[in-house]
């Protein structure tokens, strides 16, 4: 799936509230572009109006300059939040702010970017995943899930061409992920107040494993099966998470937020922080943490200013966890109800994480309508490395089942692999169906070399046929932060860009810097 990271980050020594918008990772080349913007007084005064309205915490300042900036207007217009209109103004007041955002964020050469990345996914019949990392700290608490480019249009977490998180670059490498076909939920439920917890623990627990509404012929949808802790020891909690293959961690339950991630209230006296609990989430080989709770993506703040790092979903990311999903202000319960089942529902029929936020959030809009902020709570944050799968789709599993079912017995079979052609060098036999290739651990064919990117190509093996013989193919998939993928032809050696070509045997590839060690394919019949 193509992919569009921006950045936004203030820019330190100019004097204003100056910031630069930058893509850090886009679909071709070109698409790598940047511009400097000021925060505008009009954006400034939506925002603390929006967090009077329907923020349950104290209001945080992007800037403390109060001066009027000229900006490119809006008719600023909401009426009167008290008038006795109150949906009306909400709903007025929500799109005002989603509209200002997008104009600020979106202007010139980066809504050039965007438009051409949706365009090239329109291509490939796929949706555009795009990423919004925020390194300003004051800027987190935003709701940028609302931004809007146009009144009567979707917002950008509910656009049907492309998939909305956040995340930050500034992460420890994943962490080797399990292959699953189930999802194994450990489900916590801390101390609060507010919630009888055995009646809790039974309502959220049907909700996980209520199986979806679909065709009862239908055997696509994931198991899944759900363990409970309530109000365990931190040291239960831990045993429980290292010695079980857990996939989701959700946590319900008081929590506060704190420089350090926040505080997860166990028992009345026992508590974990944001970086313990990362710690071992990451040892776990853990795929989703979800936090039925009203701080899990809010930063702490010191005199309405936010603290660098400091919400509970960042600190998570940061170490590795591959998707975060926490509530950016205080959300009822029967809302995160409805959430929770929707995105249950959407998990379990094998949708990529990002994909199921969405469809909950669509839900979460139709029964709480548009100018409520419920649909605008969930904030996910996705790790940069990590395609957002869970489990596995049937399509691709039963691609990557071993050649020697009695389905695929008249297939001519083969060994393929990939032998690096430096002295010493190693060779790697390759998957039936997908063998992955980059930098890092998590990759089948790991290649530790600076100019590789993480995740830098993918070797396919699919089921063809030649005339009436069915017969085995491979291609070559270049997945490369700039296109440094190189295969060698009559011409000499050609760049791939971001393409996906034939293998022959004999073919002969090159991974990062065109000066790197040179690998040959080589089928073995």
């Amino acid at each position: 799936m193509p992919s569009l990271n921006l950045a936004i980050a203030r820019l330190i020594n100019t004097g204003t509230d100056s910031f630069a918008i930058w893509v850090v990772k886009a679909p071709y080349p070109s698409g790598y572009v940047l511009r400097d913007c000021v925060w505008p007084s009009e954006l400034n005064q939506i925002w603390q109006e929006w967090q009077q309205m329907f923020a349950g915490h104290s209001g945080l300042n992007v800037t403390a300059n109060t001066a009027p900036q000229p900006a490119n207007p809006l008719s600023f217009n909401l009426g009167s939040a008290n008038s006795g209109h109150m949906p009306g103004y909400g709903g007025r007041l929500m799109q005002y702010l989603g509209l200002y955002l997008w104009r600020w964020v979106f202007d010139g050469p980066i809504l050039n970017s965007l438009e051409r990345s949706c365009g090239m996914a329109m291509g490939q019949n796929t949706r555009l995943r795009f990423q919004l990392e925020i390194r300003d700290p004051d800027l987190i608490a935003l709701p940028w899930e609302i931004m809007q480019r146009q009144p009567g249009q979707s917002a950008i977490s509910l656009a049907q061409d492309l998939l909305f998180s956040r995340t930050t670059s500034e992460v420890e490498p994943l962490p080797f992920l399990r292959t699953d076909q189930a999802i194994n939920i450990l489900l916590v439920l801390g101390h609060d107040e507010n919630l009888q917890l055995e009646q809790e623990a039974i309502i959220l627990q049907q909700i996980l494993e209520n199986k979806p509404q679909i065709n009862h012929n239908y055997s696509g949808f994931a198991p899944c099966m759900v363990k409970t802790l309530i109000q365990p020891t931190p040291q239960e909690l831990i045993q429980e998470l290292e010695t079980k293959a857990y996939n989701v961690f959700f946590y319900a339950g008081h929590g506060l937020p704190g420089p350090d991630g926040g505080l997860l209230f166990l028992r009345p006296s026992k508590t974990l922080n944001g970086i313990e609990l990362a710690q071992v989430l990451t040892r776990s080989g853990l795929k989703l943490a979800v936090f039925n709770a009203c701080w899990g993506a809010q930063p702490a703040a010191v005199n309405h200013q936010a603290i660098p790092a400091s919400s509970l979903a960042e600190v998570l990311i940061r170490h590795g966890v591959p998707a975060v999903l926490g509530m950016r202000d205080v959300i009822a319960d029967h809302e995160s109800h409805s959430f929770i089942k929707a995105f249950a529902a959407a998990l379990r029929s094998r949708k990529p994480i990002d994909e199921a936020v969405a469809e909950a959030r669509q839900e979460m809009l139709t029964l709480y309508k548009f100018n409520q902020p419920a649909w605008t709570l969930p904030v996910l944050y996705l790790h940069p490395d990590f395609n957002g799968e869970l489990v596995k789709s049937i399509d691709e599993g039963i691609t990557e089942l071993p050649d020697i079912s009695i389905v695929n017995i008249n297939i001519a079979t083969s060994k393929a692999c990939l032998r690096s052609l430096a002295p010493g060098g190693r060779t790697w036999f390759l998957r039936a169906g997908v063998t992955r290739i980059g930098r890092t651990q998590d990759n089948d064919i790991v290649i530790p070399e600076p100019s590789v990117s993480k995740r830098h190509a993918e070797i396919l093996c699919r089921n063809t046929f030649a005339g009436t013989t069915p017969v085995q193919t491979y291609y070559l998939q270049d997945l490369s932060t700039y296109g440094t993928t190189w295969c060698l032809s009559s011409n000499g050696w050609q760049q791939i860009l971001r393409e996906e070509v034939p293998l022959q045997s004999g073919s002969k590839l090159k991974f990062g810097n065109s000066s790197n060690e040179t690998w040959e394919f080589v089928i073995e019949n």
